[in-house]
């Protein structure tokens, strides 16, 4: 069944579309100090070899502010500059090309200071994204005697009122907590509220094993319900993981068909092959390969190949060796060391790819 997408707001962020009809995007945030050229376009370059459609840079002073210039022109996907507080940062960022802003319109100084912001990102075509994060909520929110989730939702409708009385309409929102529940009850209500584009995220949702838990479980119950338009699994780890993750969310509730799915049973008492170790090694092989396939890593041949037969291909563990299988169907009987060259050369041979 096609999950039935919330209507949204169309906008664009470099050549990238956000919300209306267009996919679900994939972003990310460097790691790197952005003053250092070099080494954030290196690992922009990585991320966007995974898929990584947006990148988001944190400027800090005005020395990353400059760097944001070669960093714009080089860069093979979109950035985003997220600023607090200092106006002349976010001026200095539109100035120098970048895509989009991730900067709160009331959190930037008087209201002379949120007009030359805004008329300068109107006047370069530059979406703003509003990003409230529940740990750092504005104190006369923070403070009011309502539930969490409403208290950022006060904060996320002040602040695109402040836009919209500008006359201000390209505006991306983002509503995130640490809270897997406060988070999805405050992206459900917004998403009644407002046509703007969502971006989903729970905020500081830890490292690789919980992380990958609370984003998967707010974020997949929020996508079923038709609502983001772009999403962040924010790890503590290498931003990689993130876009990874991404599509890995994505891809299992058929939101992009960008890449492999990877399917693999649990090990049992008839797996005699180090289906653990394989089942990895075989994600890892065809992880970079952008084919819109199922491959199937199965504990034995007694049932590997049945169970898995909606997989397009797949391999089958036995004693020393193991069974390649195409669409349920067994095609080669190969050593367990041979398995995964051999996998991919059926592979390579079907779609008539060269290694």
């Amino acid at each position: 069944m096609m999950i039935k997408r919330r209507k949204s707001k169309q906008i664009s962020i470099g050549n990238v579309k956000i919300g209306g009809e267009a996919p679900i995007s994939v972003q990310s945030m460097c790691n790197t100090d952005t003053r250092d050229v070099q080494k954030t376009l290196a690992q922009i370059e990585e991320l966007a070899s995974l898929g990584c459609e947006i990148a988001r840079l944190a400027v800090l002073n005005k020395d990353a502010a400059n760097a944001i210039k070669e960093i714009v022109q080089k860069s093979v996907i979109p950035i985003v500059a997220d600023i607090h507080f200092d106006y002349r940062l976010a001026l200095q960022c539109i100035e120098n090309g970048v895509h989009a802003l991730r900067i709160n319109p009331g959190n930037i100084g008087n209201k002379e200071h949120t007009i030359k912001v805004v008329n300068a990102a109107k006047s370069r075509n530059i979406p703003i994204r509003i990003g409230i994060n529940a740990g750092s909520l504005e104190k006369e929110f923070a403070n009011l005697d309502i539930p969490l989730e409403d208290k950022m939702i006060t904060s996320a409708l002040r602040h695109i009122e402040i836009l919209e009385e500008l006359n201000f309409y390209d505006i991306k929102l983002s509503l995130k907590s640490s809270d897997v529940l406060t988070t999805i009850r405050a992206y459900e209500k917004m998403a009644n509220l407002v046509e703007y584009p969502l971006h989903l995220g729970v905020t500081e949702a830890g490292t690789l094993k919980n992380g990958l838990i609370k984003s998967s479980i707010g974020l997949g119950t929020l996508l079923t319900e038709g609502i983001g338009d772009t999403i962040r699994v924010s790890l503590t780890e290498n931003p990689t993981e993130e876009v990874e993750a991404g599509f890995g969310i994505l891809k299992s509730l058929g939101l992009r068909e960008k890449g492999v799915k990877f399917i693999s049973c649990p090990t049992c008492g008839r797996t005699q092959i180090d289906l653990i170790g394989l089942a990895k090694k075989v994600e890892d092989r065809f992880k970079n390969l952008d084919l819109p396939i199922t491959i199937a890593v199965m504990g034995c041949p007694v049932n590997g190949p049945g169970e898995a037969k909606h997989a397009d291909f797949g391999i089958a563990g036995a004693i020393g060796e193991g069974y390649i299988f195409k669409r349920g169907e067994i095609v080669a009987r190969v050593p367990e060391d041979d398995l995964i060259n051999s996998l991919e050369n059926i592979i390579m041979e079907s779609y008539k790819l060269v290694k």
